[in-house]
């Protein structure tokens, strides 16, 4: 019998002035372990005319995660933060009860030609912890835990597994893995892994139960403990999962909650702006129909 039990293909999405791969949710797999949702932004090149400007818009019930590959992002919210993402690094912010932010090129580089290229996640939080205030932690790429097994180069951007603990404060028991290979050869590391799994290939190829898989393809496992399969040579690749939660989640819009009242409620103070403000910040995304 094959572990494989979904493969979720990337499809384009519009952020606004940007287009995105959207990977989750997916119609027949609407989160993995607690990942909500998960976009690939880019590869994008911009030139000194064109910048990324995602306005202040609102969150609930949620952390998101940035993680980037290529440029930089400028991200600030309503707790004050003002904080320049850079590749490696890992912008964590929990929205709990509401939290406002805005994505932008940083000023530095508005006038320039740059890149931007990475993933922009969702993590739902446990239903105990949808209404917690709103918190941000930033972690320098130096503070990510890297190590090598064979030649395959392994970061645990977030979450305890392997032996190892990230110091992004998540809230539930998860993993988000990044995996390089130098030379093609096969990983077994399920004996390690728990709760729901799942497999992103960014570039490279994956061999398992005598299948190849392409670059921008989620792999779902039917069992992450028998997660074993084969990296060919530089090949870059995500795993993520972790525990499941006992009760469903709504996602609608930016909001994610265990009861659809709380997403209505949402809705209406943002239409309302009775969420808190990014300071200096005047434009927001309006509420969508």
């Amino acid at each position: 019998m094959s572990n494989l039990k979904t493969i979720i293909p990337e499809r384009a999405a519009n952020i606004g002035n940007f287009m995105v791969g959207r990977l989750l949710p997916f119609r027949e797999k609407r989160m993995v372990g607690p990942f909500a949702f998960i976009d690939h932004m880019g590869p994008v090149t911009m030139d000194k005319t064109q910048n990324l400007d995602v306005p202040p818009h609102p969150h609930i019930g949620l952390s998101t995660l940035t993680y980037l590959f290529e440029g930089s992002i400028m991200h600030r919210d309503s707790l004050g933060s003002e904080v320049e993402i850079t590749p490696g690094a890992v912008n964590w912010m929990t929205a709990g009860k509401g939290v406002v932010h805005s994505e932008r090129t940083p000023n530095r580089l508005r006038d320039k030609e740059k890149s931007l290229h990475g993933l922009q996640i969702w993590v739902a939080l446990p239903k105990h912890l949808e209404q917690m205030e709103a918190a941000f932690h930033h972690t320098t790429k130096e503070e990510i835990p890297q190590w090598d097994i064979n030649d395959v180069s392994i970061k645990l951007i977030a979450g305890n597994v392997l032996g190892r603990k990230s110091p992004v404060p998540v809230h539930s028991n998860l993993y988000l893995l990044e995996l390089k290979s130098k030379k093609r050869q096969q990983v077994s590391i399920g004996d390690s892994l728990f709760g729901e799994s799942g497999l992103y290939i960014l570039e490279g190829n994956v061999f398992s139960e005598g299948n190849k898989y392409n670059p921008k393809q989620i792999l779902v496992a039917n069992d992450s403990k028998l997660c074993e399969f084969e990296m060919d040579e530089n090949t870059t690749l995500y795993i993520f999962g972790g525990d499941s939660f006992p009760e469903e989640r709504h996602i609608h819009w930016n909001f994610v909650a265990s009861d659809k009242a709380t997403i209505e409620k949402a809705r209406e103070d943002w239409k309302a702006q009775r969420f808190p403000k990014v300071p200096n910040e005047t434009d927001f995304v309006p509420l969508p129909d």
